[in-house]
């Protein structure tokens, strides 16, 4: 996406320090978006998420569906993309809005999952 300049994988949302994919405690998966605000927006890139991301069913931590926020703008765009997703479906929606939390990186080899995967049947937005 245009606009977007780093995308790292990892771990957040947990209270244990330094989480792993083999050891994940209580964190969870999540991605770090960087990006540049004067080409793309906080709510361009959820509303991208709303289209990639299917929240309406209960993970266990681990997988759960999540936004977390650095400030009271944030959270107002992250509830109202949240709100408008369930009107729009009219499914519950279990993504949960939360305060920033330690991020950890993962392991390299979840960094760039989805090119490492790719065998060309099918096309990924990147």
């Amino acid at each position: 996406m245009e606009g977007v300049e780093r995308v790292v994988v990892g771990y957040t949302g947990g209270q244990e320090p330094n989480p792993t994919y083999q050891s994940i405690k209580d964190s969870t998966e999540a991605v770090l978006i960087e990006y540049d605000p004067s080409v793309i927006s906080y709510e361009e890139i959820l509303n991208e998420w709303v289209k990639q991301h299917h929240p309406f069913m209960m993970q266990k931590c681990q997988y759960r569906s999540a936004i977390w926020v650095k400030n009271d703008k944030e959270r107002g765009i992250a509830t109202q993309i949240v709100e408008d997703l369930f009107v729009s479906s009219g499914q519950k929606v279990y993504t949960e809005i939360e305060n920033i939390n330690p991020f950890y990186r993962a392991e390299e080899y979840h960094q760039d999952f989805l090119n490492k995967q790719r065998t060309g049947a099918g096309a990924w937005v990147r």
